[in-house]
């Protein structure tokens, strides 16, 4: 018999071995929707939908679907080696509260039902039993969408994490993917929109990519995961590729719409076009979506009114308590009295807008009065006045009673608290100083001008000292206290300083209270006829005009009692210098070291 010439033994092997490799072995498959697919197999609650879409979960809680490729895939070469495979698929997660669970997983397993697998956290996949037993022989690539907290931890509730034997990822990552320039953009896994995903694995460098995009966005560059992990030890050599997802106390529609694989190279791409929409089986009708949008609309509407009656009510009563008042028994004897609610309406809450002018007194707003619309003036007197405030309302409630011509009338009064507050006559025209120190304002100001004001405020005194029922000192005429109305007539405001007399009196009498003023401190222990001696000496020695103050030998006289300091001792101050008694005896402590003080 002839021998073979010798490289035919080696063609034979060469082709004995492409038998065995490739062709034969590789697996392939493209699926533009499943309405054809009748070599998957479906268990639990997986089904396929009259339009073609793969639908693992409905709204049922603690449910399980699975759905794999019938025949198995041959993973591991020589029973030894990990094969290369590629996958792509298109995928969506529908909620039906707004808060989805649990998600879901390309798998690669053992078995096309994956007995004892449990629902919620576990994704269909395994159970608390086996959950890390390296004789699972599982490998997934998990989309989930509710942070597991024991026995094993998520980095969050919207991730993708790579599953060997346990539910534990080997790694995750928030859904993302980088776009071109580099950015990581992420991506909400229950958009409700549909999401492509690529799991590559190079059996040769024992490199897994995954990498997600937004339906219809293009492949991304740069993978998501990309993570180095030998799967030879994990894969059988026969081994079932699918999906699994579960629901547990939340629930999701778990949908996959096409689906690639291969493990001859890169998987096929998907027909974007082709793929069917999931359905919404839970879609309202028009009429259930009418009657719901009126409800919502009802029901905000509601809300927002009451929210808004709420606030109305809060604001009112704070309003209220801010205008509140509490009298005093004492304040009724006294007329005149404005409610404080009426002259903070008039002043528009005391705005700075309302501002006519400030001082060491307080400060001056204009207001309009509700009830009959006339502008008055009112003045905020300070709270750190020297006076009683029972003596200052009453001397103000007696002014009040004044009427002339030629003087500010006093309206009324209001005391809320600290504040004290006074309503004039408004001036138009403002005060005199604002025209004296004004230079243009001053060249309105002729002499007869002048010398009608100076005449006016004559007038205004005349009725104070002698026409009036009482003698009123005003102490305190200055160009800022002479106002003028809207004819330029002058007259004499701010009786802050201003004291009450009686005719025949002598204004300047201290009278019923020399005492007050002791150092209390002394506990009445000190003679009464030299404590009032040494008061009466030291106002008699502060008198402004010098001719009238005591020589020093007169003043060694009367403490030695050589003279006599009687009552009827003549004190003379000047009206630029006067002051009340309180602050004359505060000179006389200083002059006398008695250790008396002062009523400031």
């Amino acid at each position: 018999m002839p021998t073979l010439p010798a490289p035919l033994p080696r063609l034979l092997l060469l082709l004995l071995l492409l038998s065995i490799y490739s062709p034969t072995l590789a697996t392939e498959f493209l699926f533009n929707g499943f309405k054809e697919a009748a070599n998957l197999s479906l268990d639990a609650s997986a089904l396929i939908t009259s339009n073609g879409v793969l639908q693992l979960t409905n709204d049922s809680k603690r449910q399980i679907g699975h759905a794999f490729l019938s025949s198995p895939v041959h993973m591991l070469h020589n029973r030894s080696v990990a094969a290369s495979f590629s996958t792509a698929f298109v995928f969506d997660i529908v909620t039906v509260n707004g808060s989805g669970g649990d998600g879901l997983a390309f798998v690669v397993a053992t078995s096309k039902t994956l007995p004892g697998a449990q629902n919620g956290q576990f994704l269909g996949l395994l159970s608390t039993q086996n959950n890390g037993n390296i004789s699972n022989h599982l490998f997934a690539i998990e989309f989930d969408t509710v942070k597991a907290i024991g026995p094993f931890t998520d980095i969050d509730e919207n991730h993708v994490g790579v599953d060997v034997n346990s539910l534990e990822s080997n790694v995750s990552k928030s859904a993302a993917y980088y776009a071109d320039g580099g950015k990581k953009v992420s991506v909400d896994l229950l958009s409700a929109q549909p999401i492509q995903a690529w799991i590559d694995y190079n059996g040769v460098t024992s490199i897994l990519n995954v990498t997600i995009a937004p339906l219809p966005l293009p492949r991304p560059r740069r993978p998501l995961i990309s993570h180095a992990i030998d799967l030879s030890p994990i894969f059988k050599e026969y081994m079932y590729v699918g999906f699994s997802a579960a629901t547990g106390k939340l629930t999701s529609y778990h949908y996959i719409m096409g689906w690639s694989f291969s493990t001859d190279g890169v998987a096929s791409s998907l027909d974007l076009s082709q793929l069917p929409l999931p359905p919404r089986q839970k879609e309202a009708s028009p009429a259930s979506k009418a009657s719901i949008l009126k409800t919502a609309v009802l029901s905000s509407i509601v809300t927002l009114l009451f929210i808004v009656l709420v606030i109305s009510i809060f604001m009112y009563l704070r309003k209220q308590a801010k205008l509140s008042e509490n009298l005093e028994d004492w304040e009724s004897y006294y007329p005149h009295r404005f409610p404080y609610k009426e002259l903070y309406k008039a002043t528009k809450g005391f705005q700075d807008t309302e501002l006519l002018g400030s001082g060491g007194f307080g400060q001056v707003y204009r207001g309009t009065l509700r009830r009959t619309g006339e502008v008055v003036a009112v003045k905020k007197i300070s709270s750190n006045s020297r006076q009683g405030v029972r003596e200052f309302i009453a001397e103000i409630s007696s002014l009040g009673r004044m009427r002339h011509r030629n003087l500010v009338q006093l309206q009324g009064w209001c005391k809320r608290n600290e504040d004290l507050l006074l309503v004039y006559d408004f001036m138009p025209n403002g005060s005199l100083d604002a025209f004296l120190y004004d230079h243009d304002k001053s060249q309105q100001l002729s002499w007869n001008h002048r010398f009608k004001i100076l005449k006016d405020i004559a007038f205004g005194l005349l009725y104070l000292h002698e026409e009036w029922e009482q003698v009123v000192v005003h102490r305190d005429i200055k160009s800022n206290n002479v106002l003028l109305d809207a004819d330029m007539n002058a007259r004499l405001g701010d009786f802050g300083l201003a004291r009450l007399h009686e005719h025949g009196e002598n204004p300047h009498t201290t009278h019923d209270k020399l005492l007050e003023v002791v150092d209390p401190r002394l506990g009445g222990l000190y003679p009464e006829q030299e404590i009032k001696l040494v008061l009466r000496l030291g106002l008699l020695c502060s008198q402004s005009i010098p001719e009238a103050r005591p020589t020093m030998s007169q003043v060694t006289r009367y403490l030695d009692g050589t003279d006599g300091l009687t009552d009827d001792v003549a004190f003379v101050f000047s009206e630029a210098d006067s002051m009340d008694l309180a602050s004359r005896l505060s000179i006389t402590s200083s002059w006398s070291g008695m250790g008396s003080r002062s009523l400031h």
